[in-house]
This record gives structure tokens, C-alpha cells and sequence, in this order.
């Protein structure tokens, strides 16, 4: 894995040769990445592996043709012979309109924002076996789990760097580690299983694996048994494991390649009221050691902090620039993209903002309700909204859980569901995308 200098500089040498090579515009990427992992069950070590890679793509554009390519071989005589066939498939490629790089004027200049992503610390294989370990026998020590999945830990670090003719250069490395545990409980047809898990770009930031493993075990526990429902309404809060997932749903809804090819159902909604007032959607590409924090997006441009829905408004699209020209906007600085193909767009720590009622007041306020802790399948029509997932919980009466319900199904239309929820005042940073306890006044629910 290179750092980020010599990166930098591997993908704008690319570049160079491309336009030598009678590219018009061309941009490079430069991924590297390693990996190492450890997994037990009951005590003993399953596997040990560690991976490193690196990548490099390159995108030409000739006229109004492009085409990109992508070698793991990183020799100067194969991404030589990288160039000409590249230059060759952008001639035989369809004309599109709305292709090209990010404008120059709109290019980041200037220093990269520190986002404090690296941690120099990797742990070696007998680190990373204790902390799985130490997960797993907690999780088993708690009383009822009867047999576990496996623990395991796991540590990684990435560079990525970005070139293009129009003048950027940049490049960022980022940390990682993490540690997770499933467990199940009960025994014979009534066995329940759930998992504990946590993430972060420093491993001094890392949940304590005994915590992991308590959470995963007394969250299988709590789900042994299983209440009838009777199907019909109900208020159906989201817990903030699953509650994020909604929040996926709206992020793929205002795509500019969704709403240029008129697949949203948020379609034409921009600047119109979407959510409940009082709601605000933050994305914040600069949260210190965030999981998605990133100095400049995918295409060279700047990135920044703002309100995706501001009092329950939506305020923009996610665009790259060939969804910009298509839909006659600028570029939202939201591309993200691989070391093939054109970019994407997509938010970066992306959270739904407190509410001020607790979950135990959001609670308190029916007589009852569903609490959803997972979500099975997808069910989910992106063009119309319609919404119906398998998904378990508890069943909640009077303030208090009445007991475990699986195989459950609920249904809406995430249109209705966005202008009606209300989040509470748990939010955490735990993830890329978070969420507090999101409540939705009325879902269908049946048994599955």
C-alpha cells in the first residue's frame, strides 16, 4: 500500500499519459488497502487472515464518449498498456450528453481538512484473538445462551487518492477496527439469535468487547418466546440498530441519477415539505474519526457540512456533475465512487437529528405499540414509496414490553412514514448513517 504522496502521484502520472494518449479528460483513483481478521466460537480459533491489494482506475473521456478500466497490477508496463485500451473502448462507446469531469472552477484548492481517520496502531493476530474472545465469553457467561456463532475482531487501513486533467490532486488515508459476536439462546424451535458489533477509525475509540458480548447475549435472551399480535394499526417505533435503514431509503430516493431517470418517489419534491416540521437530516463529511468523513468527494470537489431537510424541507439533491448537467443544478460535492466506473453520489455521515420526547415517552404515549429491533428482506419500491418488511421485536403495552413478536410483517408508504415520524432523543454516533428511536404513528401490522 502506497502513501498518500506516492499515490498522488501514481494517479497523476496516469492522468498525464492518458492525455498524451489523446484523451480530451481523464481522472485516475488509487485504492490500497489492507486487512486482518481473527474468529473463534466456544474458546477455540477458527481462522486468522489478512489480506492486502491495490487498485488502480482510470476514466478517459473523448468528445462526448468515456469509458474506464481498472489493474490490479500497478507496473508502469501494464498501466501503460492500460491507456491505449482505454483510449480504444472510449471510441467505441455510446455519445452521452451530460459526461465529463467536475468543472475546473469548482475544483477544491487548497488544504484538505484533518479528519484524524489514521490510527497507526494495527493490532497483531494475538491481540485481535483476545478481543474476539473476550466478546464471546462474555456473551455465553450471560444466563440462557445456549451456543454461539463466533466471535471475531479485526483491524484495517486504506489509502485513496484522486487525479484529474482538471487540476485536482489529493489523497487520504483512514483506520479501522472493530469487533462483533452472535449468540443464540433458548433451545429446539424456540432458539433466538442476535448479534453485538462496533466499529471505529481508532481502535482507543472501540466499544469494550465485554460489552459487545453482554449486548448481543441479552438482546437473544430477551427474544425467547413469542406474543401473538392481533393484525391491524398500530404505532410502531424503529430502534436506532434498524432505524437508520430509513434513512437509506430517503438517501437513494434524492440521488440525482434517480430523480434524473424518474425513479423516486420523492420525485419533484425539492424545497417541498417531506418529513414532519421540526425534522432536520445532517450530513457532515468532517465529523473528527467518522466513518464516512471525507476531505473532497469523489470527483475532485469540495465537500461541506449542511441540512439535507431543514425543518422538515428538503433543501437538495445528492449529485454528481453528470447528474448536475442532466438536471440543470451544480454539483452537490456528494460523488463517491471505486477505482471503476463513473462516480455516484451518495451522503456521508449522514443522521437524522435528536427529537425531545425519550423513547420511554414515545413509548408512554399509546397503549400500544411494536418495538421493530431487525428487519428481514427488502420490500421496498423505491419509484412508488411502498414499504412492507418482515421484521421482529416486542410488543409493548401500557409503557411496558409484553413480550418478544417475530415473523411479523409491517407496511406503509415511506412517503406517509417520513411526513409522520418523530424521532427521539437517543441519537448516537455509532455508524456512517445514524438514527435515534424513530416513531411512526401508524403502520400495518400482521404475522407473517
Amino acid at each position: 500500500m502506497l502513501s498518500v504522496a506516492s499515490a498522488r502521484e501514481k494517479a497523476e502520472k496516469l492522468v498525464e499519459q492518458a492525455r498524451a494518449a489523446g484523451a480530451d479528460a481523464a481522472d485516475a483513483v488509487y485504492v490500497g488497502e489492507r486487512s486482518s481478521g481473527v474468529q473463534v466460537r466456544k474458546g477455540a480459533l477458527e481462522d486468522v487472515h489478512r489480506s492486502e491489494g491495490e487498485e488502480m482506475g482510470l476514466r478517459v473521456f473523448v468528445g462526448s464518449k468515456s469509458a474506464s478500466v481498472a489493474s490490479s497490477d500497478l507496473s508502469d508496463e501494464a498501466l501503460s498498456a492500460l491507456v491505449g485500451r482505454v483510449i480504444a473502448m472510449a471510441g467505441e462507446a455510446p455519445e452521452d450528453p451530460y459526461a465529463g469531469l467536475a468543472p475546473a472552477e469548482l475544483l477544491l484548492c487548497g488544504e484538505l481538512a484533518d479528519l484524524d481517520n489514521w490510527d497507526a496502531i494495527e493490532p497483531d493476530p494475538a491481540a485481535l484473538k483476545a478481543r474476539a474472545l473476550e466478546a464471546e465469553s462474555a456473551a455465553l457467561a450471560v444466563a440462557g445462551v445456549t451456543n454461539s456463532n463466533g466471535g471475531s475482531a479485526s483491524a484495517s487501513a486504506s489509502t485513496f487518492a484522486l487525479a484529474t486533467s482538471g487540476g485536482f490532486s489529493g489523497g487520504t488515508r483512514a483506520s479501522g477496527h472493530s469487533c462483533s459476536v452472535s449468540v443464540v439462546a433458548g433451545e429446539g424451535s424456540g432458539m433466538q439469535r442476535d448479534y453485538g458489533w462496533h466499529s471505529a477509525r481508532h481502535a482507543e475509540d472501540l466499544e469494550d468487547a465485554d460489552a459487545i458480548g453482554r449486548r448481543a447475549a441479552e438482546r437473544a435472551v430477551a427474544r425467547l418466546g413469542n406474543t401473538k399480535i392481533v393484525p391491524g394499526k398500530y404505532p410502531v417505533l424503529f430502534e436506532p440498530r434498524v432505524a437508520g435503514t430509513l434513512l437509506g431509503h430517503f438517501s437513494g430516493a434524492i440521488t440525482g441519477s434517480s430523480i434524473a431517470r424518474k425513479t423516486s418517489f420523492l420525485q419533484d419534491r425539492l424545497g417541498e415539505q417531506v418529513f414532519a416540521k421540526g425534522v432536520t437530516i445532517h450530513d457532515d463529511p468532517f465529523r473528527k474519526r467518522g466513518i464516512r468523513s471525507r476531505a473532497f468527494d469523489g470527483e475532485g470537489l469540495p465537500v461541506r457540512a449542511m441540512n439535507i431537510v431543514a425543518d422538515g424541507v428538503l433543501t437538495t439533491w445528492l449529485a454528481t456533475s453528470a447528474d448536475a448537467r442532466q438536471l440543470g443544478i451544480q454539483p452537490t460535492g456528494h460523488a463517491v465512487r471505486g477505482v471503476s466506473g463513473a462516480p455516484g453520489a451518495g451522503p456521508s455521515n449522514f443522521y437524522l437529528a435528536a427529537g425531545e420526547r425519550s423513547r420511554e415517552e414515545l413509548v408512554a404515549a399509546f397503549p400500544r405499540c411494536i418495538l421493530v429491533t431487525e428487519l428481514i428482506g427488502q420490500g421496498v419500491n423505491p419509484v412508488t414509496g411502498d414499504y412492507s418488511r418482515g421484521a421482529a421485536g416486542f410488543l409493548i403495552e401500557n409503557g411496558e414490553i409484553a413480550g418478544p413478536v417475530a415473523e411479523i410483517t409491517i407496511a406503509s408508504n415511506l412517503k406517509d412514514m417520513f411526513l409522520t415520524l418523530e424521532p427521539g432523543s437517543d441519537l448516537r454516533f455509532r455508524r456512517g448513517v445514524d438514527a435515534p428511536t424513530v416513531l411512526v404513528p401508524e403502520m400495518t401490522v400482521a404475522s407473517a
